[in-house]
């Protein structure tokens, strides 16, 4: 599964994402689920959810273990419309996402399906270190990221300067993401979901949007600003507005984020994010063609 940890520069930017596809819990994860008070309640899903002066739909209690294949969960679920693959291995077309996801490590077949799907001598999301590679295979290095999902301190607003973003917009938006860097984002990658932005001076100044789409959760990713318009809160803006919206679907919002990327980490808990998990991410290398 390819998980694209958000690494961003700048507290306004938020993230940045280094291509590294995610897989299932590693040996090396720590899975820390939000403490009692720090996880949104029942009750409070109902108060502390909804935007000012606008309702929202209260979200159930939240299933924490779909987002340890966030993935796969996208995947076969809300995204299977956009999935490649068959029952023990899925990605998304490469001019959407370079997302792919296994259903289980478990199953011996997997190796063989993901060798169907993305070929020899090609890159596939590592398996936890605790499985072994068959002969062929190689394992790449590992990179640090964090996963991060709301709390009940989390309120989502709509920003009246957020406009949504569609395909006649593409041109600008991967225009702001190859400056900016908030990782990979692209021609279809606003299929995923809904994206918005905010415009200054005739362009793009900054933007948001919704990736992977878990049962019960909506990843929000490629938060950038133009260097331009940073120190002024538009990437908080956007990511509140993107929340807002996710829940009134009666969804819960989650984030990624390298593990080094303290600054966007930090803004992400100022907003009302907290810290589930810390993971080990990296790639396998398929074997050659025999």
């Amino acid at each position: 599964m390819s998980l694209l940890t958000d690494t961003g520069a700048a507290p306004d930017d938020a993230a940045r994402t280094t291509a590294t596809r995610t897989t299932t819990p590693a040996s090396a994860t720590t899975t820390t689920a939000p403490s009692a008070d720090q996880q949104p309640s029942a009750a409070s899903a109902k108060t502390a959810f909804p935007a000012p002066g606008s309702p929202a739909t209260a979200a159930p209690e939240p299933d924490y273990s779909v987002l340890d294949n966030a993935a796969w969960s996208s995947l076969s679920g809300e995204h299977a419309h956009l999935a490649e693959g068959g029952d023990l291995v899925r990605r998304y077309p490469g001019d959407v996402s370079p997302f792919a996801a296994v259903r289980t490590w478990d199953d011996p077949r997997v190796w063989a399906a993901i060798i169907d799907l993305v070929g020899y001598d090609a890159d596939f999301p590592a398996p936890p270190e605790s499985v072994a590679l068959p002969a062929g295979w190689v394992r790449g290095d590992l990179f640090a990221g964090v996963q991060l999902v709301e709390t009940a301190r989390l309120v989502g607003r709509p920003d009246e300067e957020a406009v949504v973003l569609g395909e006649a917009d593409v041109p600008e938006m991967l225009d702001l993401v190859a400056r900016a860097k908030p990782g990979p984002f692209l021609p279809r990658t606003h299929e995923m979901g809904r994206y918005v932005g905010i415009r200054r001076d005739g362009v793009l100044a900054a933007m948001a949007g919704e990736r992977l789409r878990p049962a019960g959760w909506t990843e929000i990713s490629a938060v950038a600003t133009d260097e331009r318009f940073r120190g002024q809160g538009l990437a908080s803006r956007l990511v509140l507005d993107v929340v807002h919206h996710v829940r009134e679907r009666g969804a819960r919002a989650m984030m990624h984020a390298a593990a080094n990327n303290t600054n966007a980490i930090r803004l992400y808990e100022s907003l009302g994010f907290v810290v589930r998990r810390r993971n080990e991410f990296g790639m396998v290398h398929t074997p050659a063609r025999p």
